[in-house]
């Protein structure tokens, strides 16, 4: 009966071993063909984390394409355990074990939390909709309700489920994480681009702002995807036009953080 139990057991973390790494093997595999620079992969018992030194510059279709190679591959794992299952190489047990940890790692992945893979589809939108500062503010806010929501339905339902709470542990403390390096993470952002690493580049979207605006808050105004040739305006009346990469140039060369848009126009 012991060793019953023991072969059940490791049959069980096999089973969520293999859906756990052939989850993340599919973003890593997704991430090394578009050339991405992978910065390490650690696994958990519910999931795992593909890190990754991109920010925000990778073209949106790239970066939906590595979030959902993911989720994709429980597609052709339950298939494969299905044909297991009708050749007789696996027992209904061991299917219905293995389903069960294929579909929960699945689910639990798609929930609108950062930095589950539902997350990140949720920042992808926002951040296709609106500036990338405000768009990753908005994702981590709505991670946070979604998160409290999880919270609300662990105490309700399963109250004494360890791995529920385990679980929701990690994501509240991945999101304060992600939270405190927001400025960091939008510096980055700004960085590549001033550095001409912006391949994302996909439309022009002019920025028109007061003289008086000062260049960090212009710049917490620059969306992915977009060259911003910036239109300094005063009274109503256009003053002069910037390019984008001499707003950058006067923030990370010149340390300019304070000046207005009007000062940048003046000869320095």
């Amino acid at each position: 009966m012991g060793l019953g139990l023991m072969t059940g057991h490791i049959k069980a973390l096999l089973c969520l071993l293999l859906v756990v790494s052939v989850h993340e093997l599919g973003h890593a595999a997704l991430a090394v063909f578009f050339s991405w620079r992978i910065k390490r992969i650690f696994l958990l018992p519910f999931g795992g984390t593909v890190e990754v030194e991109e920010h925000g510059n990778r073209p949106l279709k790239e970066e939906f394409a590595v979030i959902l190679a993911g989720p994709l591959q429980h597609v052709w794992l339950q298939a494969a355990a299905w044909l297991f299952f009708m050749s007789g190489f696996a027992s209904e047990q061991t299917f219905e074990m293995f389903t069960f940890y294929n579909l929960s790692i699945l689910f639990i992945n798609l929930l609108p939390i950062w930095p589950l893979d539902g997350g990140k589809f949720v920042f992808l939108y926002f951040s296709k909709q609106m500036a990338f500062q405000k768009a990753h503010l908005l994702s981590l806010q709505t991670s946070a309700v979604s998160a409290l929501l999880l919270c609300c339905w662990i105490v309700l339902a399963v109250p004494l489920q360890v791995s529920a709470w385990v679980l929701f542990v990690f994501l509240a403390a991945s999101l304060w994480d992600e939270y405190r390096k927001r400025h960091y993470i939008q510096l980055r952002f700004l960085l590549e681009r001033y550095y001409g690493k912006n391949r994302d580049v996909t439309m022009l979207h002019p920025l028109t702002v007061a003289a008086d605006a000062k260049v960090k808050h212009v710049m917490a105004e620059f969306k992915r995807g977009c060259k911003h040739p910036i239109i300094v305006e005063k009274a109503g009346e256009k003053l002069s036009q910037l390019d984008e990469n001499e707003v950058l140039h006067a923030y990370f060369a010149d340390k300019r953080t304070d000046s207005s848009m009007e000062d940048l126009l003046l000869p320095y």
